[in-house]
């Protein structure tokens, strides 16, 4: 089983820096202002061989019962509980607060392993607050920079350590396989359910949710399994019109969701059955087309709409008319909140990656290239008929084709968008993104 390692702290004390420099990528969002991180997320580490996943979590502070703040503390307790070593973080320069203290007391009735590590300690300015860390009672402290790097291989050599001696305490081999999962990321609007149907799917409370739009800033990773098969759940923040973001945060928001996409493989957009499609929807299924991922669309909160059908009907017309390119795309309607539906939509999501990773053997390729031909024959600008030779797919992920072409500068674009059409069709690939390249045959007589 995987060392998973837990970051805790009180606000600001530079836990998601910390992390950011665990993983070896600016995963996590980082801002003067306290609070940024408010679900707890994963990274994975590879230390000594051996696989490490570490959580950054929001930071540990008193909270009012049932505040958006009291939701965080409630993520946070769930990473240390699942988490077989605790990084206790605190500002070394600030010295020890007494809600540090208070925080050290519950960690310490935990009686989990815990690691006190006194962050921002680069030069002498936190060698005072170093030393009161002795009075937690929590062993000895690491003096570290997260920031400048100070510290770190003490600190990595002593994770690599502890992942060793729980590889060792649990009998696993260094270095076994592990199945590659599925990188699925849901996204949408603000409020359309995103966070909910991550919970729902995965059976826990593991995202922050509530009535508050934009309450997702990371993009958070989650593993599960849906019927023996491991999948990599992202959920992102919601994604509004450039015009309507101001904050900076919204920003870097903005910017790890869109980071989340592009590593992903299936995209579910999750539409508000309540709300009507808009550009917005339309600009965001485009963007995972433009990245090449395969796309599922849910039409969430259909249990707040008197005619079901009727949704789904409109939802079509209007997906065929403003998405031509990626003609077919699923659409299954659910409920995230009660779990309605959710098996049709990973049945939806599995078969999408089928169909995205589909090869077509050349000659059916070239079988349904003579019959397009023949049907519907390429134009003939200035008298001489454009010639196509052959086809073939040069790559999968998603499904991509060149076809050589006597003239391709000359090939208009309805007829480039009538073959991939026909490819679509012939090959069954509805919704999923199909390149199709035309290149210039060589003259054999020259």
């Amino acid at each position: 089983m995987t060392f998973q390692v837990a970051i805790i702290g009180r606000p600001n004390v530079g836990k998601s820096t910390l992390f950011n420099r665990l993983t070896g990528r600016k995963r996590a969002l980082v801002h003067d202002m306290p609070g940024v991180t408010r679900d707890w997320r994963e990274g994975d580490v590879e230390l000594g061989n051996h696989p490490i996943k570490v959580f950054d979590t929001a930071g540990l502070d008193e909270a009012a019962q049932g505040s958006l703040e009291a939701r965080m503390q409630k993520q946070t307790e769930a990473a240390v509980a699942e988490a077989d070593l605790i990084l206790f973080v605190y500002d070394a320069r600030a010295g020890l607060t007494p809600l540090d203290e208070h925080f050290a007391d519950s960690i310490r009735r935990l009686g989990k392993p815990v690691q006190v590590l006194a962050n921002k300690c680069e030069g002498r300015a936190g060698e005072g607050g170093m030393m009161e860390a002795y009075a937690l009672g929590l062993g000895e402290p690491m003096g570290i920079s997260a920031e400048h790097g100070d510290g770190l291989g003490e600190l990595y050599a002593f994770l690599a350590q502890a992942a060793e001696d729980h590889a060792i305490g649990a009998g696993e081999a260094a270095g076994e396989e592990r199945d590659q999962p599925l990188r699925l990321a849901i996204m949408g609007r603000p409020n359309a359910g995103k966070s909910t149907l991550l919970n729902t799917l995965i059976g826990r409370e593991r995202a922050l949710t509530g009535p508050e739009a934009g309450i997702t800033r990371d993009a958070i990773a989650v593993d599960w399994e849906w019927e023996g098969r491991p999948i990599r759940l992202f959920d992102t923040a919601g994604l509004r019109r450039k015009s309507k973001i101001d904050d900076p945060l919204e920003c870097l928001s903005v910017s790890d969701a869109l980071e989340a996409i592009r590593f992903s493989e299936v995209v579910v957009l999750l539409l508000d059955a309540s709300r009507p499609w808009d550009k917005q929807d339309r600009q965001l299924a485009d963007l995972a087309a433009a990245e090449g991922r395969a796309m599922v669309i849910g039409l969430n909160k259909c249990d707040l709409v008197k005619d079901r059908n009727a949704a789904v009907r409109a939802l079509e017309e209007a997906i065929d008319a403003a998405l031509p390119q990626i003609r077919g795309i699923p659409i299954i309607p659910l409920t995230g909140r009660t779990g309605a539906g959710t098996d049709k939509l990973m049945t939806a999501v599995w078969l999408a990656y089928e169909r995205w990773n589909r090869r077509v053997p050349t000659a059916q390729l070239n079988r349904f290239l003579e019959e397009a031909v023949e049907v519907n024959p390429p134009p003939a600008p200035g008298g001489r008929r454009i010639k196509l030779r052959y086809m073939t797919q040069v790559k999968s992920r998603p499904p991509t084709f060149v076809s050589f072409v006597s003239r391709p500068e000359d090939l208009p674009d309805s007829y480039q968008r009538y073959l991939i059409n026909g490819i679509r069709e012939a090959f069954d690939l509805p919704g999923v993104p199909v390149r199709l390249h035309f290149r210039k045959g060589k003259n054999p007589y020259a």
